[in-house]
């Protein structure tokens, strides 16, 4: 399972760089999550790096 970030997103930026694998991106609106990166934290980290830091709850499973 990979996370996606909603319409919600308030480009703060706070996710960026907490992913490991650079899977989050600035893009035209909000930040987006590239799929094929996205390995939900696993071998890294415990809990999802991007949730734990969005201040608005964005970042949810795709």
């Amino acid at each position: 399972m990979t996370m996606t970030i909603t319409d919600d997103c308030i480009s703060c930026g706070a996710c960026e760089p907490e992913c490991p694998t650079e899977a989050i991106f600035e893009g035209d609106v909000i930040f987006e999550i590239d799929a094929e990166k996205c390995v939900d934290c696993e071998g890294y980290f415990d809990t999802n790096q991007c949730v734990e830091v969005c201040p608005v709850d964005c970042v949810v499973a795709a």
